[in-house]
């Protein structure tokens, strides 16, 4: 004991270098010991709080990729959808237009075989229209309205190319000449500037050189006597 009072005494100055050692190493742990005991509350805290799932019970990764994937079906059906208006739009361009078909008569020659195709791919993809959006969202829908659109427009284009190919190379002259004259008598008919007895008298005269020739579908013929109506005779 005498010993350590001398050793003690002798050494008093140490306690200036150690003391601030000792003093900060003790601090050191106890800030450590506090991190450690707060970082135990929170991890229990965490472990004691109940889980909050989304409201349909599903992940919410798995949710946002069901969201995504439903957005994206919704995409293609709004285009699949234009595409198809898109076909309709140019063979509607055809069938209104009365020199068109004049011009290119297989396209509404149902001996061909390719108008034919055209045709009844026109059917297909109208029967398979839905009436609102949403009812091509169940499994496989969309896909066999897809293809349907797409038969449909590489038949109508298939069919125009053919008739523009051979135009009115099927006819004899003479019947190349009433053709001619059906035009004439059309664009007449159709014509605001002449009198409604010569709309009349064209109309007629272009649908009697037609017979035999053209038969003009009932969506063209309607909407002829549509613009000039007033101008024919009930």
């Amino acid at each position: 004991m005498e010993e350590i009072l001398r050793f003690a005494g002798d050494y008093w100055w140490l306690v200036f270098i150690v003391g601030p050692i000792v003093g900060g190493w003790v601090g050191g742990v106890a800030k450590y010991d506090e991190r450690r005991r707060r970082d135990r509350i929170e991890l229990e805290r965490i472990r004691r709080a109940p889980l909050q799932p989304p409201a349909d019970g599903v992940p919410r990764d798995a949710a946002s990729a069901r969201a995504a994937a439903a957005a994206e079906r919704d995409r293609q059906i709004d285009r699949i959808l234009a595409d198809h208006d898109e076909v309709d739009r140019r063979w509607l361009d055809f069938e209104l237009d009365v020199a068109k078909l004049i011009d290119y008569p297989l396209v509404t020659d149902m001996r061909e075989p390719l108008t034919q195709a055209f045709h009844r791919a026109r059917r297909v993809a109208e029967g398979l229209r839905p009436t609102e959006p949403a009812q091509l969202r169940p499994e496989g829908a969309l896909e066999r309205y897809r293809e349907a659109v797409r038969d449909y427009e590489v038949a109508f284009e298939a069919a125009v190319r053919e008739a523009k190919r051979r135009a009115q190379s099927g006819f004899s002259d003479a019947e190349r000449s009433r053709l001619e004259a059906a035009q004439r008598l059309m664009a007449l008919a159709e014509s605001e500037a002449s009198t409604p007895a010569e709309r009349q008298s064209a109309y007629r005269r272009a649908r009697k050189e037609l017979d035999g020739l053209i038969a003009l579908p009932d969506a063209t013929t309607a909407d002829l006597e549509r613009r000039i109506a007033g101008e024919l005779s009930p």
